[in-house]
């Protein structure tokens, strides 16, 4: 029972940052039973077997999303210095650094806790997204055999298919973020937000869209501080218009024409499991009732 805790504790300390499993020094540290210091000066005196590949700096704004989204990581809000990130490889080379036969182990276990959510990752249902968006008659009919998979490969490989549906994780702190953020700037018309629970980070993601976008958001409680949040917002960047709205529970982002039905609110983005819906109907009914 005690080996299935580990794993576990192991596994919800992976994070998925620039599309790669990694794991955060400070989390290593602990796991390996050392100071996050001494962990970073063992690789610092052996920097050689380290290449970026391995092991990679947080950016400031990378650092910000952790403290947002993951409450254990708030002492980094005001740190001057940015955690460093570890992949499989980077902690298989950390157990040759650290010298003992307890960071070997350690090093087995997570590396087997890597492997796992890979095969967890390769399952997940990112492919099938994607897949859809290739008509089946391309598959089944048209063309040669060849020319089939060509195009099923290149719909693979499109960053622009935008999914219809699908579930984030808790610790996909980054990839959630990165699939609002380009939602957001897919905007050529109007963004317009229904959530009840919204601070400086939500305004943060909405600040990421295009010029000429009006940006309206909907929430059932405004609040002294985000009133002000607002108004310095607003000092700043293109206006965004807040309107109390008591109409609705759930959270939707209607970006043009299109809803998508959201599980978490936006300040909660990988936080927890939470699923996303684009809806098969247009936004007019909803866009009239909103009164927009």
């Amino acid at each position: 029972m005690s080996e299935l805790v580990q794993a576990v504790k192991i596994e919800k300390r992976i994070f998925t940052i620039r599309g790669v499993q990694v794991m955060l020094d400070r989390d290593l540290a602990e796991l390996y039973g050392v100071e996050t210091k001494v962990l970073n000066q063992a690789v610092k005196r052996n920097i050689t077997r380290f290449p970026e590949q391995f092991r990679f700096q947080l950016t400031r704004l990378e650092t910000d999303q952790l403290v947002t989204n993951c409450d254990r990581f708030s002492n980094l809000k005001h740190s001057s210095s940015l955690p460093y990130t570890f992949n499989e490889q980077g902690v298989a080379m950390l157990s040759a650094v650290l010298h003992s036969e307890t960071a070997v182990q350690t090093s087995i276990n997570i590396i087997d806790a890597f492997v796992k959510m890979r095969q967890f990752m390769a399952n997940n249902a990112d492919l099938f997204m994607r897949l859809e968006s290739v008509e089946k008659r391309q598959l089944l009919h048209e063309i040669k055999v060849d020319e089939k998979f060509e195009q099923l490969f290149n719909a693979l490989e499109d960053k622009s298919i935008k999914p219809k549906q699908g579930i984030f994780f808790d610790g996909q702190i980054f990839d959630a973020y990165k699939f609002v953020c380009d939602l957001i700037r897919s905007a050529t018309q109007r963004i317009i937000l229904i959530d009840n629970y919204v601070d400086e980070s939500v305004l943060t993601l909405l600040s990421k869209r295009e010029a000429g976008v009006t940006t309206q958001i909907l929430t059932n409680n405004i609040g002294k501080a985000l009133v002000l949040d607002i108004e310095k917002f607003n000092r700043q960047y293109p206006v965004i218009d807040v309107q109390a709205f008591k109409s609705a529970h759930d959270r939707f982002l209607i970006i043009d024409d299109d809803i998508y039905h959201i599980g978490a609110s936006l300040k909660d983005l990988g936080k927890r499991w939470f699923a996303f819906s684009k809806m098969d109907h247009s936004a007019i009914e909803m866009l009239q009732r909103v009164n927009i």
